[in-house]
């Protein structure tokens, strides 16, 4: 049965920034985008590498290997929208984020 875990405290992901989570045996990323909270998998579709780690503009976020852009909010990947990372279903109680897993 799925169930809201948090990830993070709304204070810990300054916007236009990410940070990885691990829980449950996954990794994840969580964004900020101008006080909206998003999470993705960690791991980029090409190569592997942290999405977490990569630079954010605006809802895309660009991987720090191999500048493969992802857009936060769906998951899809700007130049080939096959390659997508799963998204996760997001809400925030009090100071916490937390996703659906």
């Amino acid at each position: 049965m799925a169930e809201y875990v948090r990830v993070a405290g709304t204070g810990d992901v300054p916007p236009g920034h990410g940070l990885e989570a691990e829980i449950n045996g996954k990794t994840l990323a969580v964004f900020n985008v101008g006080g909206t909270f998003h999470v993705i998998d960690n791991t980029c579709a090409h190569r592997g590498g942290p999405l977490c780690e990569g630079e954010v503009e605006g809802k895309i976020v660009t991987c720090p290997w191999h500048g493969w852009q992802f857009d936060v909010t769906t998951g899809e990947c700007t130049k080939n929208p096959s390659a997508k990372v799963e998204v996760y279903q997001v809400k925030v109680e009090g100071p916490d984020v937390k996703v659906l897993l």
